[in-house]
């Protein structure tokens, strides 16, 4: 069984920016049959990323996706290795302006050995990301598939309480 990061980005009054803080929201209502998993609410704390992640074996990580040419709601499913940026050795990073996929880089660059190889990305396409507090239906929806996909992989990997 591994220990496992389950995170969620997203700026929680850009409407569907959102959805990976809503997916976390409707995972922590599970957390009690999960041992080994901790649900992370990351907001838009990408660098956070790098000590969150420690004693973790495995990770999941949830976020909008914008631009991709699909229907708002569309849910993707990739390997990190996909989407991590190519780390850059900047003395100088403005720790605001990175992103989850550089974080990991830098994660991976510090951690060394230690990083965790069993990654995967769930990305759910948005159009919508104005000041609102709300998510639209069809991202909702996404999002709550997002969830059940990531209750099905936890339940096959890890040990359920009863």
């Amino acid at each position: 069984m591994k220990k496992t990061a389950v995170m969620g980005f997203g700026n929680p009054v850009r409407s569907d920016d959102a959805i990976g803080i809503y997916v976390i929201e409707e995972l922590q209502k599970t957390k009690d049959q999960f041992e080994e998993v901790t649900f992370f609410d990351m907001g838009t704390s990408a660098f956070e990323v790098l000590f969150n992640l420690q004693g973790h074996e495995r990770i999941i990580i949830v976020d909008a996706v914008i631009n991709t040419g699909e229907k708002p709601g569309a849910l993707y499913k990739v390997p990190a290795r996909e989407v991590m940026g190519q780390i850059v050795d900047d003395p100088m990073v403005f720790l605001h302006s990175l992103k989850w996929d550089q974080a990991l880089s830098y994660a991976k660059k510090i951690m060394g050995d230690s990083f965790p190889d069993d990654i995967s990305v769930f990305l759910i396409a948005v159009d919508n990301t104005r000041l609102e507090l709300e998510l639209s239906d069809e991202v909702k929806v996404a999002g709550d598939k997002a969830v059940q996909h990531i209750l099905d992989e936890l339940k096959e990997n890890t040990r359920v309480t009863s």
